[in-house]
C-alpha cells in the first residue's frame, strides 16, 4: 500500500495553529494597534456554546469582532472562549478552532478561510484550498506644511 504526504491536512492544522497562536497573544498582552479580527464561525458544528438566542438568530454561521470591547479571551489547543457584548449584553462564547470558517484582521489585510464541501457519501470535509493574502499596509505620501502661515508679519 503506498503512502503518501497529506499536504491539505498539513496546512490546515498550521493555519489553525496561526490563530490559536495569534489569540493566545491576544488574550495575553491585548491587542497590538490597529488590530482587530473578524471570524466567522460554523454555529453548528459540535462544541460551540452560545447564547440561546444568538443560536437562534445565527442557525448556521456567525461572524464576530474582537476589536474594542471584548473580556475574558481564554485560548486553548483545541479552542478559544471570550465574552463580547451585543446591545449591553454580555455573552460568553466557546469555538473550536474546528469550527472557524474565516479568520481576517483588515488592518494588515491578511485573511483565512477554510471552506467545507459535501463529499459523495454526504461526509463533510475540509478543502484544502486554504487562502492566505498578506500585504504591507497603505502607506502615504507625507503632507507638507508651510511654515509661512505660522510665522508673525
Amino acid at each position: 500500500m503506498a503512502r503518501s504526504i497529506d499536504y491539505g491536512t498539513l496546512m490546515h492544522r498550521a493555519m489553525r495553529g496561526l490563530i490559536q497562536s495569534v489569540l493566545a497573544d491576544v488574550a495575553r498582552d491585548g491587542l497590538p494597534g490597529t488590530h482587530h479580527f473578524f471570524i466567522t464561525f460554523d454555529t453548528t458544528y459540535p462544541g460551540v456554546e452560545l447564547a440561546d438566542w444568538l443560536r437562534e438568530r445565527y442557525p448556521t454561521e456567525m461572524t464576530v469582532v474582537i476589536q474594542h470591547w471584548f473580556e475574558n479571551l481564554t485560548v486553548t489547543d483545541d479552542h478559544f472562549t471570550v465574552t463580547l457584548n451585543f446591545g449591553n449584553n454580555p455573552e460568553p462564547m466557546l469555538i473550536p478552532f474546528d469550527a472557524v470558517r474565516t479568520f481576517v484582521d483588515p488592518s494588515v489585510e491578511f485573511g483565512l478561510r477554510f471552506e467545507t464541501q459535501s463529499g459523495e457519501d454526504d461526509d463533510d470535509e475540509e478543502e484544502v484550498d486554504i487562502e492566505v493574502a498578506e500585504e504591507e499596509p497603505v502607506r502615504q505620501d507625507a503632507q507638507v506644511v508651510s511654515l509661512d502661515q505660522f510665522r508673525k508679519g
